[in-house]
């Protein structure tokens, strides 16, 4: 990643995610036990916990099998993961963008080596992982988003992106532009996925 991506993405993290994810962050994770962190799990996962690893992206899904941040199975939602593989070697290996979000927002000091993303145009079962710096996202279409509702999908070619938005709608942008986009929709975000699993509780306790 060049030193120029990395200051502009350091500097877009600084004004929206302080603003935004940290606040997100703080309503699925209570301050009295994600200060304790005393072993790997969710949502207490505030900055990496796993081992350090050179090469995160290699059998990641194995090594990484749940999402730090909210705990989903990161097989089950291969098509949407994403790993941040930070330059001391640490990772954080999410669900989704929502949360490697989280993750870039928690570590503010913890600059990113490589950003990887599921190719969600790819026909292998899981999607391989791209770089974001080569990947292009389809913003706001049909597809289904994960743990949001305005979905922010991405593909490793450009003219995957534009057939998928033409049958699906949305705009394309760059990960800087799904970044944003993550992080403006933070506050509705959370609140909505804070619903659904109280929802699904009472639903539970009721069954």
């Amino acid at each position: 990643m060049s030193d120029s991506i990395q200051a502009d993405r350091r500097q877009v993290l600084r004004l929206l995610a302080i603003t935004t994810a940290a606040a997100g962050a703080a309503a699925l994770s209570p301050p009295a036990l994600a200060a304790k962190c005393e072993t790997d799990g969710t949502p207490l996962q505030f900055v990496p916990k796993t081992a350090p690893d050179p090469n995160p992206q290699d059998d990641d899904i194995v090594k990484y099998p749940k999402c730090p941040y909210c705990g989903m199975d990161r097989k089950q939602y291969h098509h949407s993961r994403h790993l941040v593989h930070y330059q001391d070697d640490l990772v954080d290996a999410t669900c989704s963008l929502h949360c490697a979000a989280l993750s870039l927002a928690l570590n503010m000091d913890r600059g990113p080596k490589t950003i990887y993303a599921a190719d969600f145009g790819a026909k292998a079962d899981p999607k391989p992982l791209v770089n974001v710096d080569a990947a292009t996202y389809l913003i706001g279409s049909k597809l289904p988003g994960v743990m949001t509702a305005q979905s922010k999908v991405a593909f490793g070619s450009k003219a995957a992106t534009e057939a998928a938005k033409a049958e699906n709608g949305g705009e394309l942008g760059d990960f800087d532009a799904a970044l944003r986009a993550v992080y403006q929709s933070m506050a509705s975000d959370t609140m909505m996925i804070r619903k659904k699993r109280s929802d699904k509780k009472q639903h539970a306790g009721h069954g």
